[in-house]
């Protein structure tokens, strides 16, 4: 210890010159801690987009449901459509989707709606699932892939041939950014998952790799998310890991 701090401690009473020291001593620790901890990598990660919560567009129709499940983290994103109709007013989306969460939770018994999230035809984002949009909450989208994945459904039916609004991609490409930039994810790359049962494309435990940015076909035998928003999807990666800051 130098003896300027000797001194000094030397001159204060009991138990003062306890705490001065024990300050003085964590001090010298946290700055050896500073001066030798490695420089952690550059992390590339993205803005979180604005959400409408589910209680805004959910309201009293909400019903009584386990809670929320988690997963340690996101490493993937599986893109949706919900097949319903494409003409709608955006300022119907609330009841459209209490009209996909009364299906999914009453004629399937789902527990709840499957998505973490659904973005419409003019960009807006709508939280899906409970648990808290923040949060890396279990879905129940994708048969086998349900766990460190996050699901992103495109309100609409977008077969071969049909218009894919910029808005809802780009939008996708947002929410798909955040998420994954939590775990420094590329959304351009490819994940490792393990599936979860056989009801995938793959057998239970086996492991798979797919997009970081996959369609919901990626991990089950579907035509979801439609030949023309799967065609989006390249340039969906590309805006993700823009956004992410991503230039290489």
């Amino acid at each position: 210890m130098p003896r300027a701090v000797r001194v000094v401690l030397g001159a204060l009473p009991g138990l003062a010159a306890v705490a001065a020291l024990f300050l003085c001593a964590n001090g010298v620790e946290q700055a050896a801690q500073t001066e030798t901890a490695p420089v952690a990598a550059d992390r590339h990660t993205a803005p979180r987009p604005a959400i409408v919560p589910r209680s805004q567009w959910l309201g009293e129709a909400a019903r009584d449901q386990p809670a929320p499940r988690y997963d340690d983290k996101i490493l993937a994103v599986f893109v949706h459509h919900t097949d319903t109709p494409n003409g709608y007013d955006c300022a119907d989306v609330p009841s459209i989707l209490r009209g996909v969460y009364m299906g999914q939770t009453g004629a399937r018994d789902w527990d709840d709606i499957g998505y973490n999230f659904v973005v419409d035809r003019c960009g807006t984002v709508y939280e899906g699932r409970a648990g808290g949009a923040d949060r890396p909450v279990t879905g129940a989208h994708t048969q086998g892939f349900n766990h460190r994945t996050t699901g992103i459904a495109a309100l609409g039916t977008f077969t071969a041939g049909v218009p894919v609004p910029d808005a809802l991609t780009d939008s996708i490409a947002a929410v798909a950014a955040w998420k994954l930039g939590e775990t420094d994810t590329d959304p351009r790359g490819k994940v490792a998952l393990v599936s979860s049962n056989g009801l995938s494309r793959y057998a239970a435990g086996a492991k798979a790799t797919l997009p970081a940015v996959a369609g919901h076909d990626d991990g089950y035998q579907t035509s979801c998310p439609g030949a023309a928003l799967s065609e989006r999807l390249p340039e969906i990666r590309q805006t993700a890991a823009r956004l992410q800051g991503r230039t290489g």
